[in-house]
């Protein structure tokens, strides 16, 4: 038997069914849908931890099929393959608010697969997927019982929305996704446009209040439905192994994590580490990674006592003190535009490429979005943090940084209409050591300031981290965190935007949560950061260059009816490709009638405005035109006044004299004056070269007489 729950979320039925019926061999298989979005929601463990394992192995899939929105995949399979970046993204979102919540300690692999099998727009699958995955976790035997809410709120007209529809999304200022249990705020996402510090707060309490009635919807299911939950068998380091590395290593590991600069601090740390790993593996074989594990429990603890009851930080810097800040431009001679940005032992470089507009991103996916004309692409290779790794495509990580990068930029970047072009960031991490992707907002930044890009103005990033005590009484908020500061922390909360307001948010917790004093801290605490950085950029290059690179291509655009955009096209494509082949530029046409033309050559863009020109002009009768005979018939003439445009001059009207013979007046590829005579209602066009001749003597006669007179 299935059993189905409803409740009412902004006006619209949120709705979970799962039971017997349903993915019968599944530990908890549920629909969860929204309006007329549809999850179908899979969770499943191991009977067993996993051996060796030093965290825990939690996977999130979320599946997007394109039936849901009535599709069939292209290409040649026809089927879906690898996941899209949004899908990525999305499993990403799903597993940051859950992960902290599963019991210290559990090894056993968790999986949660979010398939999208029903998509109504108006209702967005990604946050009914976390919702779902929440609630199919806490129903299940899986040790997993603290519910967690996902809410969407938008911003128009200064008035928070309640998971906004597809039109309310579009006139939104404001594009936040709240995670939050019955206590505290879990995750946040956000992409706005400037958005002041203080409606960012408010926008967060909006969300988190929202939230409390999913989560009173989860409770209520678990109360009649849950199943009963599984005694976890938690890893945990033996007592006497714990106790003798910490007699024999804790004061030579303390030592050793009180050196201020990094690499000695590393070198040391490797020494230690391979020192205590001799020491006792033949006491306890097969415990290397138990003895890791305490060893960085060690070294957890040294750092968070020195945050938190030392009022030091491991580098000696201030808690609210900002790395050293290293700016430069124009670095690569032939690229478009290249910022590098150096912060600290953190290193981006982020080149800028400007391109036609037809080079966009085409987007097949569940969304209403089917292009992209702004793309930020991140790199993290493995000798940015000095080891040695396989160069492979991006992973989840790399796809999220790069993501969060474009979304801290979007708002700041023009218009198709003051900026005709396609704009592609790539970000190098060169060094890594704490929140590159707060430091590749910032070499972006630069390097579309170097490439000519008219933005908005300057945008930058940058990461919070948090220490909290054991009993969660005391917090120390800190500024622009390093690694090691992150890896022992409990926070990173990411915050890009401009002098006028916040343009994005990631916030990542290792705990149970975040309090409303400390978003607000760490919020307040980003914006001082981030002003001081700016300076920083403006005082490397004020303002976009003037003049675009001389390697870069440029548009050049016009209008035309757009009932002409077809006579442009032709058949097949053959006219508008016989123009550039002739011209050798790029041409795009949008429907209205606009025409973009990307040449780094003038005079080919000059010549293939001309020919569109000529291409879409209408003819009217009385004109004169200079043409070009293509044709010759017994009664005429064809003469082609210009590309496309052809008209017949009869045999009787070659000349002012009577003609026997075509041939005597004109050859083919001769140029000769015609005038148009008639343009017929089928669009036929009626040329006379004896006309056109008459009207350039009667033009000769008045010019001769004004000037005997």
């Amino acid at each position: 038997m299935n059993h189905i729950l409803e409740t009412e979320i902004a006006g619209r039925k949120l709705k979970i069914e799962f039971g017997d019926e349903l993915g019968m061999l599944s530990n908890c298989a549920m629909f969860i849908s929204y309006g007329e979005t549809v999850i179908l929601v899979n969770v499943n463990a191991s009977s067993q931890p996993k051996d060796g394992m030093s965290f825990f192995p939690l996977s999130v899939e979320y599946e997007e099929k394109l039936y849901a929105v009535g599709k069939i995949p292209g290409g040649f399979i026809k089927r879906e393959g690898r996941p899209s970046e949004k899908s990525i993204l999305h499993a990403r979102a799903i597993d940051r608010p859950l992960r902290p919540l599963f019991p210290k300690g559990y090894r056993n692999d968790v999986q949660i697969v979010c398939t999208v099998v029903s998509v109504d727009q108006d209702n967005v699958p990604e946050i009914l997927a976390m919702n779902g995955a929440s609630m199919a976790l806490c129903l299940s035997s899986i040790p997993f019982d603290i519910p967690v809410a996902t809410v969407s709120v938008g911003l128009i007209d200064e008035k928070f929305i309640l998971n906004p529809t597809v039109a309310e999304a579009e006139k939104s200022t404001l594009h936040l996704t709240v995670c939050a249990t019955k206590e505290k705020v879990m995750m946040i996402e956000a992409g706005g446009d400037e958005i002041p510090e203080q409606v960012m707060l408010d926008a967060i309490d909006f969300g988190f209040d929202a939230c409390q009635k999913i989560v009173e919807f989860q409770e209520e299911a678990v109360k009649k439905f849950g199943k009963e939950k599984l005694k976890p068998v938690l890893h945990k380091v033996a007592e006497d192994l714990d106790a003798a590395i910490r007699s024999y290593a804790f004061d030579m590991l303390k030592e050793a994590m009180y050196i201020t600069d990094r690499d000695e601090r590393g070198f040391a740390l490797r020494a230690l580490s391979e020192k205590i790993n001799g020491q006792f593996i033949e006491e306890y074989p097969g415990k290397l990674s138990d003895i890791s594990d305490t060893v960085y429990a060690i070294q957890k603890e040294v750092v968070r006592n020195m945050l938190l009851n030392e009022d030091r930080r491991p580098d000696g810097r201030g808690f609210d003190e900002v790395r050293q800040i290293n700016c430069k431009v124009g670095i690569l001679p032939r690229t478009h535009g290249t910022g590098l940005f150096t912060r600290g032992l953190t290193q981006v470089m982020t080149v800028a490429t400007i391109g036609a507009l037809g080079d966009v991103q085409i987007l097949d996916g569940l969304g209403t979005e089917e292009t992209k004309r702004y793309m930020h692409h991140y790199n993290f290779p493995g000798y940015s943090t000095g080891e040695v790794k396989p160069l492979r495509g991006p992973g989840r990580r790399e796809i999220g940084h790069g993501a969060l990068a474009e979304r801290a930029l979007e708002p700041l970047i023009p218009s198709e209409e003051e900026f005709p072009y396609t704009i592609r960031l790539v970000s190098e991490v060169l060094s890594s050591n704490g929140s590159t992707s707060q430091a590749s907002i910032c070499g972006s930044t630069l390097a579309l300031l170097d490439a000519g890009v008219p933005i908005k103005r300057p945008a930058a990033g940058i990461a919070m981290g948090l220490i909290t005590s054991p009993d969660m009484s005391r917090e120390q908020i800190l500024t622009d965190i390093q690694g090691l500061e992150d890896s022992c922390g409990d926070m990173d909360f990411k915050v890009g935007g401009t002098v006028v307001g916040i343009t994005s948010i990631q916030v990542d917790t290792k705990i149970h949560g975040l309090s409303k004093e400390c978003i607000k801290t760490a919020i307040y605490g980003a914006r001082k950061a981030r002003l001081h950085i700016i300076d920083k950029i403006n005082e490397c290059i004020p303002a976009p260059k003037q003049e675009m690179s001389e390697y870069a291509p440029r548009a050049y655009t016009m209008n035309i009816d757009p009932e002409k955009i077809r006579t442009v096209i032709g058949s097949g494509g053959k006219t508008i490709n016989k123009i550039i082949a002739e011209t050798g530029v790029k041409i795009d046409i949008k429907e209205d009638g606009k025409v973009f033309i990307m040449s780094n050559d003038n005079a080919n863009a000059q010549k293939a405005l001309k020919i569109i020109a000529d291409l879409t002009r209408d003819v009217k009768p009385g004109e004169i035109y200079l043409g070009k005979v293509t044709k010759i018939t017994n009664f005429g003439a064809f003469v082609e006044i210009f590309p496309g445009k052809e008209g017949l001059v009869h045999i009787s009207k070659l000349d002012v004299k009577r003609v026997e013979k075509v041939e005597d007046i004109v050859s083919i590829g001769d140029e000769i004056l015609v005038k148009v005579t008639e343009v017929d209602n089928q669009g036929r066009i009626n040329l006379s070269r004896k006309d056109a001749m008459q009207e350039s003597q009667t033009e000769k006669d008045e010019t001769k007489e004004k000037t005997n007179n």
